[in-house]
């Protein structure tokens, strides 16, 4: 059948899987997880999709076989010379699917980097299609047009934050401040219950509390992910 308004994507994952070695010593590992998508009878959709997480999926790789490769043999032979043990470096992209339904498919990935250290550390990054279009769909889309949806959305964050900090003073003392100050539009993703927004790690809180993720409900926002 033609469906050129698919309701859902059918979706499975593709899992790479590579070790770098230098001097007979595996110095980088990568993992990488990643969505394939079928849209029955909206080829032109499905590619563009497809070719949006082959081109991050591909960029990832080339950056750890080049940038994080050079680092890890760099930091090899340094631990030779100094006799000093060599941590291993690991790069990991995962894929979530957060919506698939009402014709719109949301997604994040994290990509995750370890090159020494105390610990790794994780960026985050998402896309919103629609299954009609193929196209990706920003933010203020979901909000009538010349709304003030940015204040909309900072209202509800900051009312939830001010919750959380109650319960648990897990950000930055400052962290209204930083929450207005590092409010990226990019940075969101469709849930069954709302529009999340998230902030990257140390953006408004210690390492410890990782990415920081707000839900404003879609009663909230005035409008629901639809055909």
């Amino acid at each position: 059948m033609n469906n050129m308004h698919n309701s859902s994507a059918e979706i499975t994952m593709r899992h790479i899987e590579r070790e770098f070695s230098f001097d007979n010593t595996i110095v980088l590992t990568l993992n990488i997880h990643r969505p394939v998508v079928r849209l029955k009878g909206n080829a032109e959709a499905q590619s563009r999709i497809n070719r949006r997480f082959s081109s991050q999926a591909v960029a990832f790789l080339r950056r750890a076989s080049i940038v994080l490769y050079r680092q890890a043999v760099q930091q090899y032979q340094d631990s030779i010379v100094s006799d000093f043990p060599f941590r291993q470096f690991d790069a990991a992209m995962h894929f979530d699917i957060t919506y698939n339904s009402n014709c719109h498919l949301s997604t994040f990935n994290d990509r995750y980097e370890y090159t020494g250290g105390a610990h790794g550390s994780t960026l985050r990054r998402s896309d919103t299609f629609s299954l009609k279009t193929g196209q990706r769909l920003p933010l203020m889309s979901f909000f009538p047009r010349d709304s003030n949806y940015r204040g909309l959305l900072l209202g509800q964050i900051l009312m939830q934050a001010d919750e959380n900090m109650q319960q648990d003073p897990i950000y930055f003392d400052d962290y209204r401040t930083l929450i207005v100050k590092h409010f990226n539009p990019e940075s969101y993703y469709l849930t069954n219950e709302g529009i999340n927004i998230y902030y990257q790690q140390y953006e408004i809180a210690p390492y410890a509390s990782g990415i920081i993720v707000f839900t404003i409900p879609y009663c909230v926002v005035g409008t629901a992910p639809s055909c």
